[in-house]
């Protein structure tokens, strides 16, 4: 560090440098505290390191650098502290991944989906047409009535017809 003209004028290397030894450690029990987690909380303090050392030349007062680090350290915690909460809202809303089926199992379904299909091909038009729109693109009653040109109750008709002639078809061939 040098002195110049009775004030202290440090480079910024410098005085990161006498900082980062001086108050890392404690910079980062600050951090943990509020993060309970120390791997995050060394990358709090470690990016208001760097912060600092970008932005030395416009620091107004030297002497102010280690409050500006405190400072930065609790507002990237703050950040850190949002972005765990959102990720762990969205990680709860996320349904559990599913695990592969086994090849029999695997096997089993696609005769059972061939069955289905079968039997679906065997039914009059309209009747496949608002079981395919329901189930297999899932849409309304409404949208259904919309896509195929017929009334709500017309839909409602068909469907059920639908289905009780996919029952009786699968239950004869099982």
């Amino acid at each position: 560090m040098r002195e110049t003209s009775g004030d202290t004028d440090w480079s910024a290397d410098e005085a990161v440098t006498l900082l980062f030894s001086a108050h890392y450690r404690a910079l980062v029990r600050l951090a943990v505290l509020l993060l309970h987690d120390r791997a995050v909380a060394e990358e709090v303090v470690q990016e208001a390191y760097v912060e600092l050392h970008a932005r030395w030349t416009r620091l107004r007062e030297a002497d102010k650098a280690l409050a500006y680090l405190r400072t930065t350290v609790v507002n990237r915690s703050r950040s850190a502290l949002r972005r765990r909460g959102v990720a762990e809202r969205f990680a709860a809303r996320e349904p559990a991944p599913r695990t592969q089926p086994s090849a029999e199992t695997s096997v089993l379904l696609s005769l059972e989906h061939d069955e289905v299909v079968a039997a679906l091909r065997t039914l009059p038009a309209r009747q496949r047409e608002a079981l395919v729109l329901r189930y297999y693109a899932d849409l309304s009653e409404a949208q259904i009535a919309d896509a195929m040109g017929v009334s709500r109750g017309a839909v409602k008709s068909h469907t059920a017809r639908g289905i009780a002639a996919l029952r009786l078809r699968l239950e004869r061939a099982a």
